[in-house]
C-alpha cells in the first residue's frame, strides 16, 4: 500500500494534555470528522468503551476472570481486608483475647496482607510495563512480554514501579514486626524506616494514578468512576503515610497514644484501598468517556 494512502487513514492528533510533564490524554480527529479521545489509564489497562446495555449490568463484574484488570482489584481488596482486620484486634484488645491471638499473631496478620498488595502491585506494573508507550495511534502487531519493563516518562508505568517498591517495603517491614525482643532503636531502624520509606512511595503513586485520571494537578470530576477510585486510593495513600509518622518508636513513651492513632490511620488507609480495590471490577466493564 502507498505509505501517502495509509498515512491518509491514520487520524490527525489535535491536542495531547495531562500533568506536566506528563502525557495522559490524546485527541485524534479522523477523516471523517469523527473525534477520538484516548486516556493513558484506558491504556495501560486496556479498559475499552462497551455497549452502554453491557454497562448497566454491574454484576458481570463480580466475576471477570479472563481480565487482569478484574484480578488486580480481587487480589488488592483481600490485602486491604487483612490491614482492616489487623487494625481492629489491635483496637480491641477483647477481641484478641477472646480469639486467643497473642501480639505476634496480630502482627502476621499484617503481614498476610502484605503479601496480596505486593502480588496485586506487580500485576498492575506487569500490565503498565506491557502495554508499551502511551501514542496517540495504538501500536499494531505482536509485543515481546516484558516483566517489569523500563518507561519512566510514562506516568502511569511510573505510578506502578513506585507501589510495587513501596508494596516490598512494607513486607519487609510488616515481617520485622513479628521480630521478639527489640528495642525502640531496632523497631524504628527494622520496621519504621521501611513503614515510612514505603509510605512515601506509596503517597507518590497515588498521587501520580490521581492525576494520571484527572489530567490535571488536581480535579474535581465526580461523574467520573475512574476518578473516584484513585481518589479514594490516594486518601489510602494519605491515611497510611500519616499512620507512618505515629509509627514512630521515640525513646520514651510520648504524652499521648500515638501507637493506636496510627492503628486508626491504617485502618483507615485499608478501608479506603478496600473501597478502591472493588471500584476497579466495575471499572473494567464500565469504560469514562468525554
Amino acid at each position: 500500500m502507498d505509505q501517502s494512502k495509509k498515512n491518509s487513514r491514520l487520524p490527525e492528533r489535535i491536542e495531547s494534555t495531562g500533568p506536566w510533564p506528563f502525557i495522559s490524554r490524546h485527541v485524534l480527529v479522523w477523516a471523517s470528522g469523527e473525534r477520538t479521545v484516548r486516556y493513558s489509564r484506558h491504556h495501560r489497562k486496556e479498559l475499552r468503551e462497551r455497549d452502554p446495555g453491557e454497562a448497566i449490568k454491574w454484576l458481570r463484574c463480580l466475576w471477570m476472570p479472563g481480565r487482569l484488570n478484574w484480578w488486580i482489584g480481587v487480589v488488592f481488596s483481600f490485602g486491604a481486608l487483612f490491614f482492616m482486620l489487623g487494625s481492629i484486634v489491635v483496637l480491641m484488645p477483647s477481641l484478641a483475647r477472646a480469639w486467643a491471638l497473642e501480639a505476634n499473631t496480630v502482627n502476621g496478620i499484617f503481614f498476610v496482607g502484605s503479601v496480596p498488595f505486593t502480588i496485586a502491585a506487580y500485576l498492575q506494573l506487569f500490565q503498565a510495563g506491557n502495554a508499551g508507550a502511551f501514542t496517540p495511534q495504538r501500536e499494531s502487531g505482536a509485543r515481546s512480554v516484558v516483566i517489569i519493563g523500563w518507561l519512566p516518562q510514562q506516568i502511569g508505568w511510573l505510578s506502578c514501579a513506585l507501589q510495587f517498591v513501596g508494596t516490598l517495603l512494607f513486607n519487609l517491614d510488616t515481617f520485622d514486626a513479628m521480630l521478639p525482643g527489640m528495642d525502640w532503636l531496632q523497631q524504628d531502624l527494622a520496621i519504621w524506616a521501611p513503614n515510612f520509606i514505603g509510605s512515601i512511595l506509596f503517597l507518590a503513586s497515588g498521587y501520580l494514578a490521581f492525576i494520571e485520571t484527572s489530567h490535571a494537578h488536581w480535579s474535581w470530576q465526580p461523574n467520573s468512576l475512574s476518578w473516584w477510585l484513585t481518589f479514594i486510593n490516594f486518601l489510602g495513600c494519605v491515611a497510611f503515610m500519616i499512620s507512618a509518622v505515629f509509627a514512630f518508636v521515640p525513646p520514651s513513651a510520648p504524652a499521648f497514644d500515638a501507637a493506636n492513632i496510627s492503628v486508626v490511620f491504617t485502618f483507615i488507609g485499608g478501608a479506603c484501598f478496600f473501597i478502591g480495590s472493588l471500584l476497579m471490577l466495575p471499572e473494567t466493564i464500565i469504560v469514562d468517556s468525554d
